[in-house]
């Protein structure tokens, strides 16, 4: 059994991988990003290992012998899940890793931009304070999440434990589904145009899909809350990112926190790197996954999908055929 790990770095050098070396030969590559990359390294693979290495006809054609790719992720949105279901070969990923991580980003997020942690940390750290005769300050002025709405899109596992720790901090929680199928009651369900009228904070946990592209473009934030707060730790194409520029510098919305952009990393072309102030703007380079244990149940969860492959049994196999 050849496994091919296509970017081992992306779990972290800190990590180890070498669990894998119990179910057969192990190849790594630091990092893969081209197709052609992809099918120079996996010409004898009998398992991939990717997390963001295009798994498509390109790349596959010549790997006859794959029977099994297993993501380093939840999203197998680099999989052509109509090709390799037609060439037989398996797709798993590894959920439910990253819930308690994800949850408390973006909670950081939303609390350092309501409370403006960055201003009053540099307020101190300039010196102002101690300049200052008063034993206090609140120039700058901030809110509290008791009383507020909590919308949320995407009432998955990550939905659910943020919808639960909103409910903790005494915010109304509602939520809209982009297939319309979910299944949960504990929560208003709500249409977008109420959700998006209603949030005074919003965040996105949804996949990234036809039907969620998009989903925050121009149109949506004109029907949000002047003193909104937009929360991305989904995918950075749920939100339109010109549009969003433009949104904060017009004030339409008050601030936003995003661990994912349209294109990683974020590259200067994009209107969002010209934002400086992290009163408005906070950005983190796609970390809200990626805390040690997060990424160690990662690894974990992949090495059992494919224990469970070979002894014939599936496991988190997204395509079943």
């Amino acid at each position: 059994m050849n496994i091919v790990i296509l970017e081992r770095n992306s779990v972290g050098t800190d990590v180890s991988v070498d669990c894998f070396e119990k179910l057969g030969n192990v190849t790594c590559y630091e990092n893969t990003v081209t197709e052609k990359e992809a099918a120079g390294r996996i010409g004898d693979a009998d398992v991939v290992v990717v997390n963001k290495a295009p798994m498509n006809e390109e790349s596959l054609k010549n790997a006859s012998k794959v029977k099994l790719i297993c993501e380093f992720a939840t999203g197998y949105d680099n999989c052509d899940l109509d090709y390799c279901t037609k060439r037989g070969i398996k797709v798993a990923n590894v959920v439910d890793y990253s819930t308690a991580m994800v949850a408390q980003h973006t909670f950081t997020l939303a609390l350092a931009l309501l409370q403006k942690l960055s201003y009053y940390d540099n307020y101190v750290k300039s010196g102002a304070y101690s300049a200052q005769s008063r034993f206090s300050n609140f120039d700058l002025p901030f809110r509290e999440l008791d009383g507020k709405t909590w919308g949320i899109v995407g009432m998955g596992n990550i939905g659910r434990r943020v919808a639960k720790i909103a409910a903790a901090f005494g915010c109304k929680v509602i939520f809209y589904s982009i297939t319309g199928k979910s299944t949960c009651t504990e929560y208003e369900q709500v249409d977008k145009n109420a959700l998006l009228a209603q949030s005074d904070i919003l965040s996105l946990h949804c996949p990234l899909s036809d039907l969620s592209r998009d989903f925050i473009e121009k149109e949506a934030l004109s029907k949000m809350k002047s003193t909104a707060i937009l929360i991305n730790v989904a995918r950075g194409g749920v939100v339109n990112n010109r549009d969003l520029y433009e949104a904060l510098e017009t004030g339409q919305i008050q601030a936003a926190g995003l661990d994912v952009v349209e294109k990683e990393p974020l590259t200067q072309d994009n209107p969002l790197s010209r934002i400086k102030d992290s009163s408005r703007l906070i950005i983190t380079p796609h970390l809200a996954w990626a805390s040690v244990e997060a990424r160690t149940r990662c690894v974990e969860g992949v090495y059992e999908n494919i224990r469970a492959f070979l002894n014939g049994e599936e496991r988190n196999i997204v395509n079943p055929q």
